[in-house]
């Protein structure tokens, strides 16, 4: 058995898509949108920033339905179960600020994400990607310290680091993405990808 890591998107995996749930809360629905949608995080983020200025919102309004937010059905003790066999990763482009109040219902996992910049008074004006391309970084700087990777995501921003890795999985994806990429296994249900990830290891 080699040394392996498992490496975890958060959106969509573990928790419900912050964005989503935001744009619910607040009745904006363009804030729907998701890297499902818009493959460029870059140019997502930026108008997201500007849709948030728009109608005058901020951090605080965001870390408020955060709060309110809990993991998908299952997403905890599959991830004990899983932490407690090999270790984990969560790579994910979301914020610190957004990740902090999930990551305490979810046992404090080691997450890698982004940060937002945010002025005094509350207004997201920016955000700063930890690195270029973070997913498939972060794996490929993993494989270069001796580990092998397992990855599983659900979005066209997880492709790079599924791919790259030893074992990598589809979860709750879309039809089209996995449509545009059938040799990748696709599961539903957290018994399925954990019988893939113990299988892997």
């Amino acid at each position: 058995m080699g040394m392996n890591i498992v490496c975890l998107d958060l959106e969509g995996v573990l928790v419900p898509e912050i964005w989503i749930a935001f744009a619910e809360a607040s009745g904006i629905p363009e804030l729907k949108r998701t890297t499902r949608d818009e493959p460029d995080y870059d140019k997502l983020m930026k108008w997201r920033i500007g849709i948030l200025k728009e109608h005058g919102l901020g951090l605080k309004e965001i870390q408020e339905t955060i709060a309110k937010i809990d993991p998908m059905p299952g997403a905890k003790e599959f991830l004990d179960e899983l932490r407690s066999i090999t270790q984990v990763i969560i790579i994910s482009d979301t914020f610190t600020q957004f990740a902090g109040p999930l990551m305490k219902k979810l046992g404090w996992p080691t997450i890698f994400c982004n940060t937002l910049e945010v002025a005094d008074n509350g207004e997201i004006t920016g955000f700063k990607m930890r690195i270029e391309n973070s997913k498939l970084t972060t794996v490929k700087a993993l494989q270069s310290i001796g580990y092998d990777t397992i990855a599983s995501g659900d979005s066209h921003n997880d492709l790079g680091m599924i791919k790259a890795s030893k074992a990598g999985f589809l979860f709750r994806s879309t039809e089209q993405i996995k449509k545009d990429n059938p040799e990748l296994p696709a599961y539903e249900t957290y018994a399925e990808l954990m019988d893939a990830i113990k299988k892997a290891l």
